[in-house]
């Protein structure tokens, strides 16, 4: 079958970037003809743009002072973006569709021609971002004749934004099969009358063997480290890392685009294939991201996660949860006896296999209807 799918698949996030790749990798290992929809609106591009983000610079010469004083840094910047580029240009180019749509006009008006049109993975219905009220994520294009599906796509949070239910509930009627990521999802689903369905994330359809063969660098080998991923600068995040390194006798690495002193390397331009191999190749991980926290399931690391200050946390409480773990949802409170656990995955391990051939089944079973 063809298949296009649509996701924020190009903004400069590690999660992002492997889980588009890891859905439509998936599809053509099980022989069907799958690119993803080459999809960038205003509101998904400009990153690593110099520019004046606070309209109060906005006037003629402090706005100048304020750009040479943020050149430096945003020059630096430039070598995360190449990173980013340079795995774009190998993996997901040669995924994407030969035509990018810079609005959801234009997608409805020049749609790619398939069978079946999926929706996600990631954050695509989080209605505090511009794309969770974007109609191009819940399949607002295209001829009637097309099936629609949304997989694993998330809100992120566990209730909607205000004012965007009605957004929401509407364009949702628009699919013949709905699942996504986590329970929350299922609950909100099923408040404006839908019935969903509990998928893993793409990133669980490729197995572990598959990540090192086709996408880790060599990044980590040898070394012994606890691996931060902050996206916050988490003050939390510091203490727990440096009482687990202390304890076991580790150094401390970070990857992200934040200089973290307390590292004793930070991996500030690494891309996605880096991140991959960071995390296989780590003794503890420690994040607030759910891609790192699935990816420490993928390679049986111990991880903890530590709670954004922004809200965002449901989506890893959640998958902790499905697998037992929620005792590794930790803060500077917790004890040292506690971060010094390891996760037992002879145990953890059959939930994890059933719920990827679950939604193995479930994908492939309703591409064909």
């Amino acid at each position: 079958m063809k298949i296009y799918t649509i996701t924020c698949h190009r903004v400069y996030n590690h999660g992002a970037a492997l889980q588009a790749w890891a859905l439509a990798s998936f599809l053509n290992q099980q022989g069907h003809d799958a690119h993803i929809i080459d999809y960038r609106p205003d509101y998904l591009r400009g990153h690593y743009t110099l520019r004046v983000a606070n309209p109060i610079y906005d006037k003629p010469i402090i706005k100048w002072l304020y750009l040479a004083a943020k050149y430096p840094g945003w020059k630096k910047s430039l070598k995360r973006k190449l990173a980013f580029d340079r795995f774009d240009e190998k993996y997901i180019a040669p995924l994407v569709t030969s035509k990018t749509y810079y609005s959801a006009a234009e997608l409805r008006s020049y749609p790619p021609s398939g069978d079946v049109y999926i929706a996600g993975s990631d954050q695509i219905w989080n209605t505090t971002f511009p794309n969770g009220t974007d109609s191009s994520f819940y399949l607002n294009f295209g001829a009637d004749t097309v099936r629609r599906v949304s997989y694993a796509a998330s809100f992120a949070t566990s209730s909607l934004k205000e004012g965007t239910e009605q957004f929401v509930r509407t364009h949702l009627s628009q699919l013949d099969a709905i699942s996504v990521r986590e329970p929350s999802g299922i609950k909100l689903l099923q408040t404006m009358g839908y019935e969903g369905n509990l998928v893993c994330d793409p990133v669980f359809l490729i197995d572990a063997d598959e990540w090192i063969s086709q996408i880790a660098t060599r990044d980590g080998e040898g070394e012994k480290y606890v691996l931060v991923y902050d996206f916050e600068c988490n003050k939390e995040i510091q203490s727990v890392a440096q009482k687990i390194a202390r304890a076991k006798g580790l150094k401390i690495f970070s990857i992200g685009p934040w200089f973290l002193r307390y590292a004793d390397r930070c991996y500030l331009h690494a891309g996605p294939d880096a991140f991959v191999s960071l995390v296989k190749n780590a003794d503890c991980v420690l994040s607030n991201s759910f891609h790192a926290t699935a990816f420490s399931f993928i390679f049986h690391r111990d991880v903890f996660v530590v709670k954004r200050a922004d809200g965002l946390n449901t989506r890893m409480q959640d998958l902790l949860r499905r697998f037992g773990l929620q005792e590794r949802m930790v803060d500077n409170a917790t004890p040292l006896e506690a971060l010094l656990k390891t996760i037992d995955y002879t145990s953890v391990q059959p939930t994890i296999n059933r719920e990827i051939e679950t939604s193995k089944k479930w994908l492939l079973d309703n591409i064909r209807g």
